[in-house]
């Protein structure tokens, strides 16, 4: 409530002062910028706060990512979507830690899951998930052709002590083996991966990047609980909201986000309708301007 009185108490005074400066007087000119240049980044400060109030926003985030069908065009588009979020969470002074990597037959990577863990991580991050689709002339293709590629993004929570996910020893198998990888430290010398499998919701997880089969365990649980939390909220949001509006389900064909190359260059969220002519930066992690229209476009899903 003091942050919200504060930008309404800017506001007034900055209104009044507009009063004054519309019948010419000076001084409140330079009083009137002075207010405003306050009252701007409080009033941002504000509205962030407001739109990252869900319980889970402040946690980190655990972020998997799928190549689709198209073989090694989608491997590649896979891992430019990892370095794309990994270079928003360099830029934003968070912490990347890497869970599993499946890398392409070619290039690129069939799947990869990493968290990164900062404040208002997932809040952010969440904006990504569901299907992303690429145009661009194929640099694999001696034809020069143009191909479309398309892969998943998935977000969820990592989740504190008081959430709660039970998780019965029947629902579940566990099967260990031997980590693939360049090897070293042990990784790829035992049988220390390990995969999860949660036989109601047909979810699997897997983690090989510790060296020891007991934190990859703990770690491959922790994910499959914020897989399973996500996948019940997403549930309860659509039985709230009736399906929010323009929401698909996440699968094939329905693609949040296009990323054109060629014959242009321009990247278009189709849940906010946000764009950007630069497609080169965002690749690079500019994303900030497309969570930031999402968490708008979803506080105003949520209202209607």
């Amino acid at each position: 409530m003091n942050k919200y009185e504060n930008v309404a108490n800017m506001f007034d005074d900055f209104d009044a002062l507009c009063e004054f400066v519309s019948e010419g007087d000076e001084e409140s000119v330079v009083e009137a910028i002075s207010v405003y240049e306050n009252l701007r980044p409080a009033l941002e400060e504000a509205e962030q706060q407001s739109l990252l109030s869900e319980e889970t926003d402040p946690n980190n985030a655990i972020i998997s990512i799928n190549a689709g069908a198209g073989g090694t065009e989608s491997c590649d588009w896979a891992y430019m979507l990892y370095r794309m979020i990994s270079r928003w969470v360099e830029q934003h002074n968070l912490k990347l830690t890497m869970i599993d990597v499946q890398d392409g037959d070619t290039a690129g990577i069939k799947s990869v899951t990493f968290m990164a863990s900062g404040e208002f991580a997932y809040g952010n991050l969440k904006s990504e998930s569901g299907i992303h689709r690429l145009v661009r002339i194929s640099p694999f293709d001696s034809n020069a052709k143009r191909h479309t590629s398309f892969a998943s993004i998935f977000v969820s929570p990592e989740l504190d002590d008081n959430i709660e996910i039970e998780i019965l020893d029947k629902d579940i198998r566990i099967d260990v083996y031997r980590s693939g990888g360049a090897g070293g430290q042990s990784v790829n010398t035992t049988d220390s991966a390990v995969r999860i499998t949660h036989f109601p919701s047909g979810l699997v997880v897997t983690c090989q990047n510790e060296r020891s089969q007991l934190h990859n365990k703990e770690t491959a649980f922790k994910v499959l609980k914020s897989r399973l939390y996500e996948k019940e909220m997403e549930v309860r949001r659509a039985e709230a909201a009736e399906v929010e509006a323009g929401k698909k389900e996440i699968g094939w064909g329905s693609q949040i986000r296009s990323y054109v190359l060629h014959p242009y260059k321009m990247v278009k969220d189709h849940r906010t309708n946000f764009e950007s002519g630069n497609a080169d930066k965002v690749l690079d992690g500019d994303l900030d301007g497309f969570m930031k229209s999402y968490l708008q476009w979803r506080a105003v899903s949520n209202e209607e």
